[in-house]
């Protein structure tokens, strides 16, 4: 079944970066109209002129996920632009939660990784909802980024991953309030994925030093079944199907991309 994204309105919250990026991508080849929402003005323009030369219709609009004012006006500026909005997908993420002992996080620290990694997501999800019920037809997709980290545990990552199982309940009770008005919503796991966020928490881990590096990425292929780390277009991929018509009968579903990364476990 073909994904049949072609004219479809798609907001993508830390489209400029990673499996944000790579997921607007998918949409453009796909045919649907992108709006790319991130914090990075530079960054997120260029992203849109990689659409745009993909042949898509897209635009970049500055949103800081975690300030109601700003998403609302995202919303509200993509349908100004194109009318409505089909699918959302509430990716954008930050690093503030990882790196400590839980009893070694500040209260600052606590709180930015909640207003971005889970009040981000529910905003996003406030203002889309309520515009995919208004809107007619009525309706629409949206896609929650979570993490394998959220479905337990996570050695000094205890707020990055209480933040990412927040995601996942607010998914699914949201997938049970508006299934019946033609809104699906489902969570996306992701796994290790190539990106500037994985890079960067393994140069954290390991310092500078190739050798260092070298054997924690050795170590983590060593728990992935794939035997790799993923590419970002991997987890765009699924994304896209999870929003398209060929996902119509999935909603509340917390989708692992992982390589198998947690299959000893769950």
């Amino acid at each position: 079944m073909s994904m049949n994204l072609k004219g479809k309105v798609v907001i993508i919250t830390g489209g400029n970066s990673g499996i944000g990026r790579a997921t607007a991508l998918v949409f453009a080849r796909e045919g649907a109209r992108v709006v790319i929402a991130a914090r990075n003005a530079e960054r997120g323009n260029q992203v849109v002129e990689e659409l745009k030369s993909a042949g898509a219709e897209s635009m970049f609009v500055a949103t800081d996920v975690s300030k109601a004012s700003e998403v609302e006006a995202l919303v509200r500026k993509t349908v100004e632009r194109f009318e409505r909005l089909d699918c959302a997908v509430n990716n954008a993420a930050g690093y503030m939660g990882a790196f400590s002992a839980t009893a070694d996080f500040s209260e600052e620290e606590f709180d930015a990784t909640i207003a971005v990694d889970l009040k981000g997501v529910w905003l996003g999800m406030k203002f889309e909802i309520r515009q995919m019920l208004q809107q007619s037809p009525a309706g629409g997709a949206i896609v929650n980024v979570s993490s394998v980290n959220g479905l337990g545990g996570a050695v000094m990552g205890s707020l990055y991953s209480a933040a990412k199982a927040g995601v996942l309940g607010l998914t699914k009770s949201a997938a049970l309030e508006y299934g019946r008005h033609g809104i699906r919503l489902n969570a996306l796991a992701a796994g290790a994925f190539d990106t500037p966020m994985l890079n960067n928490s393994i140069e954290r881990i390991a310092g500078k030093t190739p050798e260092a590096r070298k054997a924690v990425e050795e170590k983590y292929l060593g728990m992935i079944a794939a035997g790799r780390i993923g590419n970002p277009a991997e987890a765009g991929e699924a994304i896209a199907w999870l929003c398209s018509d060929a996902a119509s009968y999935v909603t509340g579903h917390s989708m692992i991309v992982d390589g198998g990364l947690t299959a000893g476990f769950r």
